[in-house]
């Protein structure tokens, strides 16, 4: 076999694993790469059942993060290859530009049966990055239109994450992630930190809450409302380490928001699609009805690449009041509704449907939160175990007072520790500087909860000896 047929039809036994190692740490540069000589060597991961991944050796472990918290009705969905592998055949691709297919349509339509209020608008992209980026670049073209040329500015907060484009990255308020990175920093008003974890000791939850909105109004009313476009917000910061608004802080910032005209986005990449127990948490969970809700991740179940901005019909008609003439909104993507993506998450909506998944999450979270919560009181290295839904985060205790500059060299240490024990146990969790968080596929049951929470008492109990 020659060095170029090698490389073909290949069927999942053909390459020696510490050969593949090799060529993954010379040629794929992963997200968030290191750049120094001391790159990882990855596990090469070969397949994946139903909450379980399982390595080249055959080693089983828990998806604690659910992939990236993306992989909600669990690996193995056979049904949803098949619906990709039938579009393919059928139709790879059509362009968005000029046609539409079958299963984008009916998805957009199924996507709009689900939205609050009126966000009836759904626009393609190709993951949940390109999906803030749509948000944004929509949102100035919408006062531009309204020759509001000076309304630019985004309003978001310290600790969240909205994607690694440069729009969606500009406004991501997570600093470690672009320290060595240009961002827009004439586009963004960044507020403080809302953890509640953070507030003072003497502080109650509401007084940090009215705090926190005070915040929001004294950027607004210092840059002018008249300057000031929108602001981003998740309904629960993820990737900042499972942040919990204080309770009454998402109705408050819209009110505010409204009060001013500024347009609120809320970034339901994580919560969308079933996390916390509803198809979109805006409403459901936090009472709010926003003007833009971005999506991902949970769409297709990570099976395919897919993003979604959802705007309302408000601010299309709105638009629409002020476009005599045709008025392009040219922005999109050469996959923008894949057809074969857009099975994917057509079929993935069913299961979550035909296995009222939705209601499983919302019958085995309080089971989950209390397994976490009791991790938290019982070791002393855990400062916060905080989570909602199927979401958690465990907060190593070595100084809440910590600066991030500080966190990098002493914080880290915490999370690389539990990462370890966990993984020679069998469960993957995803380390975040003094944190680890996870988010199982939504399929897992009370007793895999357990077996979860058992694995993770186990390594914290050695991870406390050791330090």
């Amino acid at each position: 076999m020659n060095g170029k047929d090698k490389y073909r039809d290949f069927d999942g036994n053909g390459f020696d694993i510490t050969q593949l190692q090799e060529w993954d740490q010379k040629h794929f540069m992963h997200p968030w790469a290191e750049m120094s000589s001391n790159k990882s060597k990855f596990d090469v991961i070969t397949e994946g059942k139903g909450i379980y991944l399982y390595d080249s050796s055959g080693k089983k472990y828990i998806d604690g993060p659910g992939g990236m918290w993306c992989v909600n009705v669990g690996y193995g969905r056979k049904e949803i290859a098949s619906a990709v592998s039938n579009q393919l055949v059928q139709l790879p691709y059509a362009s968005p530009w000029t046609t539409t297919t079958e299963p984008s349509a009916i998805l957009a339509k199924r996507i709009s049966e689900k939205t609050p209020g009126d966000l009836n608008n759904v626009f393609f992209s190709t993951c949940g990055s390109t999906a803030v980026d749509t948000a944004i670049r929509f949102v100035h073209f919408y006062n531009n239109v309204q020759g509001k040329k000076n309304k630019k500015k985004i309003i978001a907060r310290e600790k969240g994450y909205h994607g690694s484009t440069y729009l969606s990255a500009s406004v991501s308020g997570k600093e470690r992630d672009k320290r060595d990175l240009d961002t827009d920093t004439n586009l963004v008003k960044f507020i403080p930190d809302v953890n509640p974890y953070r507030r003072p000791s003497n502080m109650s939850s509401e007084s940090w809450c009215i705090e926190k909105i005070n915040d929001l109004e004294i950027c607004i009313q210092s840059v002018g409302p008249e300057n000031v476009a929108a602001f981003i917000a998740e309904p629960v910061l993820a990737s900042g380490g499972v942040i919990i608004p204080p309770k009454g802080y998402h109705k408050k910032a819209f009110e505010i928001c409204r009060k001013y005209g500024v347009l609120y986005i809320s970034d339901e990449v994580v919560t969308g699609f079933g996390r916390l127990g509803q198809w979109f948490a805006s409403d459901e969970v936090f009472g709010i009805t926003p003007d833009i809700i971005t999506c991902a991740k949970g769409l297709t179940s990570g099976y395919m690449p897919m993003g979604a901005t959802i705007i309302s019909d408000r601010l299309i008609n709105k638009l629409a009041d002020f476009s005599e003439e045709p008025t392009l909104f040219s922005n999109g993507y050469t996959y923008s509704g894949h057809p074969a993506a857009a099975a994917a998450a057509n079929k993935n909506m069913d299961i979550i449907e035909d296995e009222k998944i939705l209601e499983h999450v919302r019958e085995v979270s309080p089971h989950f939160q209390n397994r976490l919560k009791m991790l938290g009181e019982k070791y002393d290295i855990i400062g916060d175990a905080r989570g909602i839904g199927l979401l958690g985060c465990l907060e190593g205790d070595l100084g809440k007072n910590t600066s991030e500059s500080d966190a990098l060299s002493v914080d880290y240490k915490f999370s690389e520790l539990v990462d370890a024990a966990t993984e020679k146990r069998g469960l993957f969790v995803r380390p975040i500087i003094n944190m680890c968080v996870f988010s199982p596929p939504l399929i897992i049951t009370k007793t895999e909860i357990d077996i979860m929470f058992d694995i993770l008492d186990d390594a914290l109990s050695e991870v406390q000896n050791s330090l």
